[in-house]
This record gives C-alpha cells, structure tokens and sequence, in this order.
C-alpha cells in the first residue's frame, strides 16, 4: 500500500483502531508533514484511557506531535438532545475544524476506506436518498481528505501485518444497536457470500455517481460518460479510469478490449471494432477515351474520392496496398518528392486512420494515396487520350 502525501502540514485523526493506525504509518512513509489528533470521548470507561495510551505510545515512538482532548459526550449530547453517535461526530470535526489554524495546517486526513464507503452507501438508501446519497463520502470535501478511500479493510489489516504493527480494537463496533455496525457485521457478509466483488462494485457505483455530479472539464469525458460509453465494448474498470486520468496526456496511446481498440489522439478519443479490416479498398475504375481531355474533366466530380490519371503512364493493372515506411510520392501540383508519412502527418490523420491508408501502385511507383492525393507523374495533359478514372465511391 501506498499513498501521496498531501501538499502542506496535515492532521492525521487518530483513534488507535487498525484503520487510523495504518494511515499514520502510510504518511509518514510518504513523506508528509504532519500532526496527530486523539479524540476520548470518555465513553468507554478503562478502554478509552488505554486508546489514549496506545497512541501516545506509538506517537512517542514514532516522533510525531501528539494532541489529545478528553470531551464529556453524554452532557454534549444530552443538552443538544441527540444520540451519542452523533454528538461524538460534532466534537470531533469540531475540535480538527480548530486545530486546522492553531496548528497551521491544510488538511484533516480520516481513515475511511473502501468498506466503510460501502456501507455509507447502504446507509443512505436504507434511509432513502438521491443521487448525493449514492455517491457517498469523496476523497476530498473541503478540508477533509481519506486517502484510504481506494483500499478495503482486508488491505490495511494486511499492510499492519506485513510491517509488524499493533492497535487497539473498540469494543463497541462489535456491538449490533448501531445500524452501521448491523451492516458491517451482518449484511455486508452476506453481500460478499452472493457476490465477492460487492464492496468493489458498490463503490465503484458511488465513484460514478459523483463523476456524473461534477460540473464537466472542458475538453473532458466525465468518468460515468466513459463507462457508460466503453463497457459495452469490452473495456474494464482499470483501462477505464486509465482512460479518464489520461485523456489529455499525450497522442497514441491505445488500450485495447477483446473486442475493440480506443486511441488517444490530440485531445480525442477514437473508438474502432478490432474486427474492422485493415487493407484494400473495393475501389471502381474505368478508362475513358477522348481527344479534350482537359474539357473532360471539368464535366466529372473532383472531390478526392476520385483519381484521373493517364492511363497511357500507367503499368496496368494498378496494384493496391497500405503504405510503408520509407514510400514516397510526388503529390499532384508539386515537383518535389514527398515522404507519405509526412503527407498523411500534414493532414493530422489519427494512427488508426494511417493504419487504414492504401495506396495505388503502378509498377514501383505510387499513383495515387487513396482518397487523398494522385501522382503528380501520371496528372492529365493535353496530350492525354485515355483517362483512367478510379473511385472509391461504390455505385
């Protein structure tokens, strides 16, 4: 496990549970400027002094500044005539929302993770809600950040293992009067009895749900746009949030589902079946007679779906095949030689549009690019008297 230190000095909340424990120790590792905050509400008896203990301990140990407030919760809560939970909640936030300028910092950093967004969803429905409710807690709302957001309980449980670190257990979370403990510990079981994956996909709904309740970025498919566009095509919760993070990085990148391929290209995203054929074109041709070659034209369509060139230059029958490195052509109207490469560059076509590019061969020379430019060395003269008129129209 891993996280990013956020810029400037941060409070990391601080209960001694294998949750806020791990985070201290993940942000310390990346490097953070930080301070700890404990808060005993007093509610616990002896267990609550041992929380204060252990942490005062771990943050001795560890060198890093230590707050702790003791706060009479049942008098708070009785004035205010709300339940203990929430009285709990108000003292806490309240006290970090003070500490943020005494202690000069920028963020309070909580030990949320991915089960416990999981179950703040399921909260809010049980309870009814609307589309803020399913998008649950972010990993940013104002001065609140949860790095752990993105991880689940078994990840944390394993990372404290793995480098060696105890913490307490609050007895009371295994007590079933709160709703939230009846989740944790009765329905979300079942929830991954049926399905694994449940926790993952209920979170990756409410990530959804609050991409869909951003204001757009401009030049931006929002992340529910590119689910909603790209998982019929095959494409999964990895490539997708690949995608969103960088679809404005640079041209060329391409990611790839069983069953199609998605470029990146100058701010674009292009989408193809991997079942779209690269090659020949199904092209019309004909040769026309005439002694006006010139007044012949200017009766017929110039669009460059269409080549008119001297049949008499030409080596027939043309060959047709994608260009390569290396090819080059004298474009029609010019003297010079040019790379194909650059030509198709100049006309800013997408790699998947290059991919597709054919061309025309007489010989070993190139006669036309296919729907783009003819040979400057085949164009029509007053002296030409048979035209060769190919097309990729169908008619």
């Amino acid at each position: 496990m891993r996280i990013e230190a956020p810029e400037g000095r941060v409070i990391v909340a601080l209960s001694g549970g294998a949750d806020s424990v791990a985070l201290l120790r993940l942000m310390l590792e990346a490097g953070a400027d930080l301070v700890a905050l404990h808060c005993n509400f007093q509610l616990r008896g002896e267990e609550s002094l041992r929380d204060e203990a252990f942490v005062t301990e771990l943050c001795k140990k560890l060198e890093v500044e230590l707050h702790v407030k003791r706060f009479d919760t049942l008098s708070y809560a009785h004035n205010k005539g709300i339940s203990i939970e929430m009285a709990a909640r108000e003292l806490r936030y309240q006290w970090f929302e003070e500490q943020l300028c005494e202690l000069g910092c920028r963020f309070i950093a909580v030990a949320h993770h991915q089960d416990d967004q999981a179950e703040t969803v399921l909260l809010n429905l049980l309870r009814g809600t609307g589309l803020r409710g399913l998008a649950g807690m972010r990993s940013k709302s104002g001065s609140i950040i949860r790095p752990l957001l993105g991880f689940s309980k078994q990840d944390i449980l394993a990372y404290l293992e793995g480098i060696g670190q105890d913490y307490v257990t609050d007895s009371t979370n295994l007590e079933r009067e709160a709703l939230r403990n009846h989740l944790r510990l009765d329905v979300m079981p079942l929830l991954r009895e049926i399905n694994p994956k449940a926790v993952e996909h209920i979170c990756q709904t409410a990530e959804l749900v609050q991409s869909a309740l951003d204001s757009p970025t401009p030049g931006r498919h929002s992340l529910n746009a590119l689910y909603q566009w790209l998982m019929p095509y095959g494409f999964n919760s990895a490539q997708i949030h690949s995608i969103f993070d960088g679809q404005l990085g640079q041209s060329g990148a391409v990611y790839e589902s069983p069953t199609h391929q998605l470029l990146r290209d100058r701010g674009r995203l292009v989408l193809r079946s991997r079942l779209e054929q690269e090659g020949t074109q199904c092209l019309n041709h004909r040769i026309v007679e005439t002694n006006k070659p010139l007044e012949f034209l200017k009766t017929q369509p110039l669009t460059p779906d269409y080549a008119y060139l001297d049949a008499d230059k030409l080596q027939l029958p043309l060959q047709q095949r994608l260009w390569q490195k290396g090819d080059r052509f004298r474009p029609f109207g010019m003297r010079g030689i040019r790379l194909v490469s650059d030509f198709l560059t100049d006309l800013k076509l997408n790699l998947f549009e290059k991919q597709r590019q054919t061309l025309l061969v007489s010989g070993g020379n190139i006669a036309w690019i296919v729907g783009r430019r003819s040979d400057n060395r085949f164009r029509i003269t007053p002296k030409t008297r048979r035209i060769y008129i190919v097309s990729t129209k169908q008619t």
